[in-house]
């Protein structure tokens, strides 16, 4: 019997024993075109980071890492691009990157992850000039469910390779890219790419909560890249990442006090396993991140869930959450606050609206969790909340419709590229319900999942 698959926090377990590493494109094609043959459904998993059921299917899941392309990444100097495969992941990109004397203007908060994984879930870094990581895609290289590469570009039509593709739309590419891995195996992406810069981290602990609510713009934006970590009861501390070669950000004005030494964003775990600190000049890529690569990121042994909301209405919102803090204490291991700029992704959760965002890493408790999920949505909705979409959140399909201007368009884009709803599973499902004359393969699915 195949052995159990799981996600990397170990709270899904995927419906399917079912796992291809395919060798070459041919037998990746065939893989796809023969699930769509037999009316069954792939789903493309990448580094398995995260805690919700986006990457489950009942049909079979396809890793690229064994395709040679998928692991490769081809740097234009002169264009300041790099095409990466499929499989490939932060901490192996920006090494290379480094060796041509650039780097990428933001990154998440561990090298771990896979761009194509973080691009199509809308995962994010810290600071209020940077979008989502997906804000940096050129161009995406789908092979969809009819066997076609399609290539979709910012800023221009698209182009076909083997298997026959039309030539695409352009203004296609903006649901293209946060796109769930719902359109088709995501093979290769091109990403801008900045002159290499260097990063200096400072901690500060002790932020009065009266300082934090009534300024948290200023404070947020106080530096290339700022995150408030918090446990909702004592002060916050305040991880501010700034590009070397200015003026340092001086946060004496908000009571805050520098860090004797380095500091973990989770009480009580090792700080080596942290990005240096103390203002000590680095590297982008070894500092922006708030882990080492090669060290267990956070905790390892935990929850998360992520909530956006207007930047403008960031101080309602901490006061909302501060209002739970006995409700979180018992179940949170620490929460993050960050800003995102908006951009142009259709199911960005910065669509559209420069962002704070709510991250909280959770003890591995789903049952414990959930209700309290609740309570933090209860308590944001007043505010235009979108959940993460790569983890855990309750949210009514409905209220997510009603969030994003471009939510008919990408159902109607999904509609097209997978008819057949070969890359659709139980949690895109209740998203985007399939069409009632069967389009898109409707009704429950084969696990019986609504």
């Amino acid at each position: 019997m195949a052995a159990t698959l799981t996600n990397w926090a170990g709270n899904v377990e995927f419906t399917t024993r079912t796992l291809h590493r395919p060798a070459s494109p041919g037998r990746l094609r065939d893989l796809v075109t023969d699930a769509a043959a037999a009316g069954g459904r792939l789903k493309v998993l990448g580094s398995g980071h995260s805690f919700n059921r986006i990457a489950d299917t009942t049909g079979a899941l396809i890793a690229l890492d064994a395709l040679p392309a998928a692991r490769t990444a081809e740097v234009d100097t002169a264009s300041r691009t790099v095409r990466v495969g499929g499989a490939v992941r932060f901490g192996e990109l920006c090494p290379v990157l480094r060796r041509h004397g650039l780097a990428l203007p933001n990154l998440p908060s561990t090298p771990h992850f896979t761009l194509a994984g973080a691009y199509a879930t809308g995962t994010h870094g810290s600071g209020h000039t940077g979008g989502t990581l997906a804000a940096a895609v050129r161009s995406v290289e789908l092979l969809t469910a009819d066997g076609a590469t399609v290539t979709v570009t910012r800023g221009g039509a698209g182009t076909g390779g083997p298997g026959g593709a039309a030539t695409e739309p352009s203004d296609e590419f903006f649901g293209s890219v946060v796109s769930l891995g719902a359109l088709g195996v995501v093979t290769a992406l091109t990403v801008e790419a900045v002159e290499a810069y260097e990063i200096e981290q400072y901690v500060y602990e002790g932020l009065p909560w009266p300082v934090l609510t009534e300024h948290a713009g200023r404070i947020l934006g106080a530096a290339y890249s700022v995150s408030v970590f918090t446990d909702w009861a004592g002060p916050p501390r305040v991880w501010v990442k700034h590009r070397a070669g200015g003026p340092r950000p001086d946060l004496a004005w908000t009571g805050a006090r520098p860090a004797d030494g380095p500091r973990h964003p989770i009480e009580g775990m090792p700080v080596e396993n942290a990005t240096e600190q103390g203002g000590v000049a680095g590297p982008w890529d070894e500092r922006l991140p708030h882990f080492r690569a090669g060290f267990v990121p956070s905790v390892g042994d935990e929850l998360q869930s992520e909530y956006f909301v207007p930047a403008a209405r960031a101080a309602g919102a901490v006061a909302a959450l501060r209002e739970l803090g006995g409700l979180l204490a018992p179940v949170l291991q620490v929460s993050e606050i960050r800003t995102v700029a908006a951009d142009p992704h259709w199911l960005s959760p910065a669509h559209g609206r420069d962002s704070v965002a709510f991250h909280f890493t959770w003890i591995p408790d789903t049952a414990a969790v959930e209700p309290v999920l609740r309570r933090i949505e209860e308590a944001l909705a007043p505010f235009g909340v979108r959940p993460h979409w790569g983890k855990l959140s309750g949210m009514a399909p409905e209220t997510l419709a009603a969030s994003y201007g471009h939510w008919a368009d990408f159902r109607a884009l999904l509609r097209r590229r997978d008819p057949a709803g070969v890359f659709r599973n139980a949690l895109l499902d209740r998203w985007f319900p399939p069409e009632p004359d069967g389009t898109g393969r409707g009704g429950a699915d084969r696990a019986g999942n609504p």
